[in-house]
């Protein structure tokens, strides 16, 4: 199929209107004086007026076990944590993650009429003029005190730099180890004093409806000045630390583990063994740069590459390390909590890293391509952990927090995942039993078979009706069991999992194991009503849902409605397409479904809060939540690649094109998935099924840079150049691969790795060399 065929004029045409955020307006001139770096143009308040607990980072590692930030809001998981228009600080605490919190500080300073009102009266104002964000440090004045508080981290310990006043009252610490703080409560808090500059304690982080067990945390906290007095407030149970009169700042390590004390010492030992905190804030930056550097863009304006490396950012961060750093890790997937301890190489260092998790529902078409390309590292170690839990605890997860099974979501959404790694090599050991742990998910007591949050039981995802009938009926004719119990989207979900993993059956010589999930894989058509030409839940006896309207919210759909999910078919766009009449009317349905969307910004509203608001919820495509994210690149299956780059521009520019506090997802950014599929529309690369298949397509979008370069952990490049002439429209009319004329409109992953450049050209761009 030649790329730019199809249509007389390969039409896109763009027009880029540069506008300037608000805080673009604070960007220091540069000079040449300093390089810029990638970690410089990252915008962390990106969409923090409609964070939730886990979605925002300042003070953190990759990854890293602490995520130490300021919180404005702590009740509850959504609308908590660093809110932008809430100028009252609450503490910093260094847990931000899925379904867990803990470890809260604030410095402070009282008289001593003080000291049993400040356990409750202790919030303070702070302003954004002179707050300081970057990856990896946070910099903010509290007003009440008149303290500057400076914060940076390595990846198991935060640590702190208080400024106090010079002279006046006294310079304490409040520990507030028991209350709410975003998903849950943290109870039975405890602080102990070890010497005269040390502490340890420890708390439970309480179990919530996602997440069914309680955890421990330990902690263990070192101070460069020496401690005055330590004081238990009865009613709350928190504690105030007083520290003895000095002029010096004060400097605070605060190592966590998830296991014991000891082993929260032993992180401090293992990372932080001086008290340099402008070393760390450097080493930080340095960790950050070295990751995002691996995708260097050119071209465009100031503010697209500032949203660049800011999306890129988020696809690096969100899911949290949970072991220590000798490998010792919380199992919580038994029926007691046990320690466990990760397997260790020659040098006596754990292999991989264990991780807590939101769902990799969705990550399909984000952290299967953006990982498994660019960080083929990061993906192999979370490939690791998730067969750890599966020798764990029997089942491979789809979203752990706290060392056990969430069940977040539905499906086996770690399927994919996993097999994307394998197709690309950079899974290649104990592919047997990989194999047996993903097959076991799929069938009957497997974890496909659990609803959204079902913890005891196997019923809610209707798995034995579908492998029954061929489809799960809406509603579930036992009753509710957990959440997204959606009939028509199960089906449609399961069917394209069952599909990946035949793709491993079949790599492996399981024949017969192939040919039946290849052929469950094709339960998608009974929940197609040819009548109406959309998906369709239907009940038990095989009864279409009555009154039906493909733009009704959920009811038989995840999080969608049934104009979004009746495109969810990664696995067989060219079978969905016959279904509808052929390819054509394929496009004329998805094109008009486009035109639509763009009326209303291609989102259900700004936030994911809104998708049930009655003016957001009936549109046709929504990314600003996973299940129709892959739409637009629907269009290159369908032989109209045109239609794919107009339209992956579109949303790429409207959806992700902002920077400021008040937009960046417009929905649910699920910990670095919207981030990842806004870098992949911005370079022009994405994956329709994952990357599931033998030698993994990547179907070619529409870059928005004029030039990207990808450094490949094997030593080669992957360049993309599309240089174009801003002001102007254009109009794109070849493409080489390595020189040649490339007439595809995807590409392999073994051409990529072997290092490639592709090169467009587009009309009136009279300055691009011939």
């Amino acid at each position: 199929m030649n790329l730019f065929s199809k249509v007389p004029f390969y039409g896109i045409y763009i027009i880029l209107t540069i506008v300037l955020s608000s805080c673009e307006s604070k960007v220091e001139t540069k000079t040449n004086a300093k390089v810029i770096e990638p970690v410089d143009l990252v915008y962390p308040q990106l969409d923090t007026e409609n964070s939730r607990w886990f979605f925002f980072s300042s003070a953190s590692r990759p990854f890293g076990m602490v995520n130490l930030s300021p919180d404005t809001e702590v009740d509850g998981a959504w609308g908590s944590g660093y809110r932008h228009k809430v100028d009252t600080v609450q503490g910093f605490s260094h847990i931000h993650a899925w379904q867990l919190s803990g470890l809260s500080i604030m410095p402070l300073t009282i008289e001593n009429s003080d000291e049993q009102s400040i356990f409750t009266d202790f919030k303070s104002k702070f302003s954004h003029d002179t707050e300081k964000v970057s990856p990896g440090h946070h910099y903010l004045e509290l007003e009440k005190y008149d303290i500057d508080v400076d914060l940076t981290s390595t990846k198991r310990v935060g640590f702190h730099k208080y400024s106090y006043p010079n002279k006046g009252k006294k310079r304490a610490i409040l520990f507030n180890l028991n209350g709410m703080l975003g998903p849950n409560e943290n109870t039975d808090g405890l602080l102990e004093q070890i010497n005269n500059k040390s502490l340890k304690g420890q708390l439970t982080i309480t179990k919530t409806g996602r997440r069914p067990k309680p955890v421990k945390l330990f902690f263990s906290i070192d101070l460069n000045t020496e401690i005055d007095s330590i004081e238990r407030d009865d009613t709350t149970g928190n504690y105030l630390v007083v520290l003895k009169d000095s002029d010096s700042q004060v400097l605070m390590k605060a190592g966590i583990s998830y296991t014991s004390n000891e082993n929260a010492r032993n992180n401090i030992n293992a990372e932080l063994d001086h008290w340099d905190f402008d070393k760390v804030v450097g080493d930080s930056r340095a960790e950050w740069n070295d990751l995002l550097g691996r995708i260097k863009i050119e071209g465009n304006t100031e503010l697209a590459r500032r949203r660049f490396y800011t999306d890129l950012w988020h696809g690096l961060q969100g899911r949290r390390i949970i072991s220590d750093a000798n490998g010792a890790y919380p199992d919580n997937t038994g029926k007691a909590f046990r320690i466990g301890q990760l397997p260790l190489d020659e040098t006596g260092k754990p292999k991989f890293n264990h991780y807590n998790s939101d769902s990799f529902w969705g990550a399909q078409w984000t952290l299967n391509t953006l990982w498994g390309l660019v960080y083929p590292d990061i993906m192999e170690e979370f490939v690791h952990s998730l067969m750890q839990y599966y020798d764990d605890g029997g089942m491979v997860p789809r979203g752990p927090s706290g060392g056990n099974y969430t069940y977040v979501m539905t499906g086996a959404s770690a399927t994919p995942f996993i097999v994307s790694a394998i197709q690309k090599g950079v899974i290649t050991e104990n592919l047997e039993h990989i194999y047996e742990a993903l097959k076991k998910n799929h069938m009957l007591e497997g974890i496909m078979g659990k609803a959204g949050y079902e913890h005891t039981t196997t019923i809610g995802g209707g798995l034995k009706y579908y492998i029954q009938n061929g489809y799960v009926p809406h509603p579930i004719p036992e009753g509710r069991f957990g959440g997204h119990q959606d009939g028509a989207s199960m089906t449609m979900e399961y069917a394209y999992q069952d599909w990946t993993l035949a793709q491993l059956a079949k790599k492996l010589g399981y024949i017969k194991d192939y040919d039946y999930f290849m052929k469950r894989s094709k339960n998608y058509e009974n929940v197609f009503d040819s009548s109406v030409s959309w998906m369709r839940p239907k009940n038990i006896e095989g009864k279409w849902r009555e009154n039906y309207s493909p733009y009704e919210h959920e009811n038989g759909f995840i999080e969608s409605n049934g104009a979004q999910s009746t495109w969810f078919v990664p696995h067989d766009i060219e079978g969905l397409a016959e279904l509808m009449g052929g390819k054509d009317s394929a496009v004329e349905k998805l094109n008009e479904q486009f035109k639509t969307a763009e009326k209303l910004g291609f989102t259900a509203g700004n936030s994911h809060s809104q998708e049930l608001h009655p003016e957001y919820r009936n549109i046709p495509i929504n990314y600003g939540n996973q299940p129709s994210i892959q739409t637009a690149f629907v269009f290159n299956k369908l032989d109209r690649p045109d239609l794919t780059q107009y339209w992956s521009r579109k949303v790429a520019d409207k959806v992700f094109g902002g920077l400021s506090p008040a937009t960046g997802y417009n929905g649910d950014e699920d910990q670095g998935l919207m981030g990842s599929l806004a870098v992949l529309m911005k370079i022009g690369l994405f994956q329709m099924n994952g990357g599931t298949e033998t030698d993994p397509v990547y179907e070619l979008g529409s870059p928005s840079f004029d030039k990207i370069t990808i450094s490949l952990q094997n030593g080669k490049e992957l360049v993309i150049e599309a240089p174009r002439i801003l002001t102007s429209k254009f109009e794109a009319e070849t493409l080489q691969l390595n020189g040649s004329p490339y007439l595809k409109n995807s590409v392999r992953h073994s051409a990529l790795m072997n290092g490639a450049t592709f090169r467009y050209k587009f009309k009136n761009n009279r300055d691009q060399v011939e």
